[in-house]
């Protein structure tokens, strides 16, 4: 948690430690830089026709924020190579991406790899790699494993990796993989190298496609020990997907107010009945919920300056964020399509691609139930 100062000066002042909800100038100027940039490159026509091609992620868009605007080393201290922000800032560039369904990789690598990295200490060269946006980093550990729970391993013999891993989100843009082994270490692969095979599976979220990863023999880096690793990357994915959820819910309630302004029916704008005002009212009011709970995960990982992110209290506010993020963007995703009338169920209007999203983001690190659960284990409040 951030701490502020004593209101009242002198050695016997309490000191208060509440998190900041508020966002900065510095990040408010950050918001403004990104959603400008999106809405020049990333409009909806262009995000649905990317979804019907054989290369949904955006590499012109990827190449702008991440290199030409330096976001992908937010989380990285300047001294191995970054932008030394914290994940305030990347939470704020979230929201935006959520905002616009952008077809980029940013919390695949930019947060989760990253992350993982930072906590081993032989990644140096492939965290900075991934800090300058030379390369794209993703994680092979299957997009629906919760912070803090068991995943997957191949089996490492002889200096090679030998395994299958399903359920890799983004491997497909990827250049490095970070693959988890039964030795306990987790290793740099290269993508393209021999032995290693990255076929697309069916996802539900088209703009953020899965992977099956097959290694037969491949070569690997020993960066660090996996279980602090994941363990680490997992907790700053789930945290900071809930400023993604909040983007995204953000968007359809605006998007959805605002037709129902210009949307008239029997003389009158459909916004003005009082059914539809209700539903909205109640929308709105969850909305704002999410965005504390997103906006107290984001600073409390911001805080959390333990080398492996087992910090309590931070392992709270995502377990919070998350078990409350889901259901909000679904709901706020299925009140748009709804909404938006007979025009929200065709494949040219954008909303089909945020309940997309948002149905895919609720099982993304951990369902609503297993974070529940985790949050019981936590403050000690588990069912009888």
């Amino acid at each position: 948690m951030s701490t502020t100062s004593p209101t009242h000066a002198g050695p016997a002042s309490p000191v208060s430690t509440q998190p900041d909800l508020l966002y900065s100038e510095e990040e408010a100027a950050l918001r403004a830089a990104v959603r400008d940039l999106l809405t020049d490159h990333c409009d909806a026509a262009r995000v649905i026709s990317r979804t019907e091609s054989d290369t949904p992620h955006d590499p012109s868009l990827w190449k702008a924020l991440a290199d030409g605007m330096g976001l992908a080393g937010l989380l990285v201290p300047e001294d191995r190579g970054g932008q030394g922000a914290t994940h305030r800032e990347a939470a704020v560039v979230l929201e935006e991406l959520g905002r616009a369904v952008a077809p980029v990789p940013y919390l695949t690598s930019a947060v989760v790899a990253t992350e993982a990295l930072l906590a081993c200490a032989g990644g140096s060269e492939v965290l900075a790699s991934l800090a300058s946006a030379r390369r794209i980093g993703a994680l092979a550990v299957p997009l629906h494993t919760a912070p803090g729970a068991s995943f997957p391993t191949v089996r490492a013999a002889d200096g090679a990796l030998h395994g299958e891993l399903t359920g890799i989100a983004d491997a497909s843009a990827a250049d490095v993989l970070l693959v988890p082994a039964d030795d306990g270490g987790l290793y740099a692969v290269e993508a393209d190298a021999a032995g290693v095979t990255v076929t697309g599976q069916t996802s539900l979220d088209l703009t953020r496609p899965l992977a099956r990863v097959t290694l037969d023999g491949a070569a690997g880096h020993r960066v660090g020990d996996a279980g602090p690793a994941v363990r680490r990357a997992l907790r700053a994915g789930a945290g900071l997907l809930a400023s993604e959820q909040l983007g995204l819910a953000e968007w359809s309630l605006t998007e959805t107010v605002r037709y129902l302004k210009d949307r008239r029916q029997f003389n009158r704008p459909v916004g003005g009945f009082q059914a539809l005002k209700h539903r909205l009212a109640q929308l709105w009011l969850e909305v704002v919920n999410l965005r504390a709970a997103a906006r107290n995960a984001a600073d409390a990982l911001a805080a959390d300056t333990a080398d492996a992110g087992d910090d309590a209290d931070t392992a709270v506010a995502v377990a919070v964020a998350q078990a409350y993020a889901g259901q909000v963007a679904v709901h706020a995703a299925e009140e748009a399509l709804q909404l938006h009338g007979g025009i929200g169920m065709t494949w040219e209007h954008p909303v089909h691609l945020y309940l997309k999203r948002a149905k895919a983001d609720s099982i993304a690190y951990g369902t609503a139930g297993a974070h529940r659960e985790a949050l019981a284990a936590l403050v000690d409040l588990r069912a009888p």
